[in-house]
């Protein structure tokens, strides 16, 4: 029986060049594999067959990053298989045994059949158009295996943190993501200093390594809710309920922890959340066409399975599409203190979440009031983080509205000033495609960040600028190496929303304006 290269032997290396003389494909490859695994003698080069049309350079290079550096890959997608050159054969080795005997290796759901090459080495044509891509590719990996060679402490267990965290993230989505790298055992979510965090446990430490090198540094969510991966110093996790806020995928007996479901026989089950979003514009991501499916979120670089998201986003407060359907841009604002509250003070405090284009504080009801947002999402930003807040003494509901717009005063209509336009207002803080603010939006906080402050200012003269807002200061840092940043922790999150709505844009200087938003840290 021939090696399992076959289908390349008659040549005297791999080329992705175009010059391959090319054998009639064998349709019972795939049953082959299994016995021809070990006739091959051991190479540094790894041939991986079976894979999936879809599959692209950096899905093949994810197999092989947690064992070496990796120094070539070839791609034939026509063959459905592909060749990855690892720096040294200790290292091919490693790989090999372990897919062979530990790991099954999966490319976008589909197994895949790892062995050494008859191959010594991939000689590829760099004039060839797939070359760029290739190229990308291979620097990426090396780029993250160097970083792992400062990293110590490889572990099963994985400590997640979401930053810049805008949208809900339940424990049912991280599974989605991380079990597309390999089998989840265990998850355990909890919010620690106002972030997001859980604990998600693998069966050995090469896919947990596999899943931080692929994973971190990526956006569940177009330009937001961004992965943090580390190892834990824990090596079990010990997970005593199967819920939404912890699950054991290995004991699905657990209890729920809910004395009311669990005495009616409901045990922790698994229930697979699909996208919140489905239906929103403005969150596409070009990392999403690896994954899309055509009624799934579109994420910053996964796309979760269309399924029961209404559960899921009943439980935040969402309103879908088809569930009263909300894409709009226009808020309705209700109990609001009307003796203080503004159409300056509401674009202030709403333009943290999106650009505002009009308010309108209504004639007859003076403690209700429209916004609209320049786009849906911000909107749904603005709902989920303002809702139920405390502003000026009042806790205020935001609601999505059944306008479309918010309409000027006709001329000589009674208005008192109580409808402003801002589409023209130079203090828009998401004007540009793609703005850095979006990564740093956050609920309101009792800590404030200030920046674009001058250095003539002092502690003392933005502390008592503060203090004139109502509320007391508790603490207050410079940023260590950036003076013109800094954070300051008011008493309570209601003086913080007072704070930012008075001190936003207050000038500091004759040609310095402050600028204010909630931050996640404390001092």
């Amino acid at each position: 029986m021939r090696g399992s290269d076959e289908l390349l032997s008659q040549t005297a290396a791999v080329s992705n060049g175009g010059i391959m003389t090319s054998q009639p494909d064998n349709n019972n490859d795939a049953k082959k594999v299994k016995l021809d695994r070990n006739l091959n003698k051991p190479s540094r080069v790894v041939h991986v067959r079976n894979i999936p049309m879809e599959a692209m350079e950096t899905d093949i290079i994810n197999l092989g990053i947690p064992f070496g550096r990796i120094t070539n890959v070839l791609l034939l997608k026509g063959k459905n298989q592909a060749f990855l050159e690892m720096a040294d054969e200790t290292a091919a080795t490693s790989m090999v045994n372990y897919y062979n005997n530990s790991g099954t290796p999966i490319i976008r759901g589909r197994t895949v059949y790892v062995q050494f090459s008859n191959h010594k080495e991939l000689k590829t044509d760099n004039a060839h158009p797939g070359s760029i891509s290739t190229q990308a590719a291979l620097q990426a990996a090396q780029a993250l295996t160097s970083e792992t060679d400062t990293q110590g402490g490889p572990n099963t267990v994985l400590r997640v943190i979401v930053d810049n965290q805008i949208y809900p993230i339940t424990l049912d989505v991280l599974y989605q993501i991380f079990s597309r790298v390999g089998k989840v055992l265990k998850i355990i979510t909890f919010t620690k200093n106002n972030t997001f965090q859980a604990l998600i446990q693998y069966p050995d430490v090469i896919t947990a390594q596999a899943a931080k090198l692929s994973l971190d540094g990526q956006n569940i969510y177009n330009a937001c809710c961004t992965l943090r991966i580390d190892y834990s110093k824990l090596t079990n996790l010990n997970v005593k309920y199967n819920n939404d806020k912890s699950r054991d995928f290995t004991n699905p007996t657990l209890p729920t922890g809910d004395i009311g479901l669990d005495s009616l026989g409901f045990g922790g089950a698994m229930s697979m959340m699909g996208s919140p979003f489905a239906g929103l514009p403005s969150l596409g991501a070009p990392l999403t066409a690896a994954y899309s499916a055509a009624a799934g979120l579109p994420l910053g670089a996964f796309a979760l399975p269309p399924a029961v998201a209404s559960a899921t986003f009943g439980l935040a407060g969402f309103r879908l599409p088809g569930q009263q359907s909300f894409g709009g841009c226009v808020l309705l604002v209700s109990n609001l203190n009307e003796e203080m509250v503004t159409p300056d003070a509401l674009f202030t405090l709403f333009g943290v979440y999106g650009d505002v284009i009009r308010v309108k504080i209504l004639f007859n009801k003076k403690d209700n009031a429209l916004v609209q947002m320049s786009e849906p999402h911000q909107a749904q930003l603005a709902l989920t983080n303002l809702d139920k807040i405390k502003v000026y003494g009042k806790e205020i509901r935001v609601n999505p509205s059944k306008h479309q717009l918010v309409q000027m005063p006709k001329e000589g209509q009674p208005d008192a000033g109580l409808t402003k336009d801002f589409t023209s207002s130079p203090l828009h803080r998401f004007k540009k495609p793609g703005s850095k603010n979006y990564q740093n939006i956050y609920p309101p906080s009792a800590t404030l960040h200030l920046s674009n402050i001058p250095a003539s200012v002092t502690e003392e003269d933005i502390k008592t600028a503060f203090q004139d807002t109502g509320g007391s200061v508790v603490a207050f840092k410079f940023f260590p190496k950036d003076r013109k940043m800094a954070l300051i922790q008011m008493g309570s999150v209601e003086e913080s929303v007072i704070a930012l709505i008075k001190m936003h844009n207050y000038q500091l200087a004759d040609s310095s304006h402050l600028r204010v938003s909630f931050s996640k840290s404390t001092i």
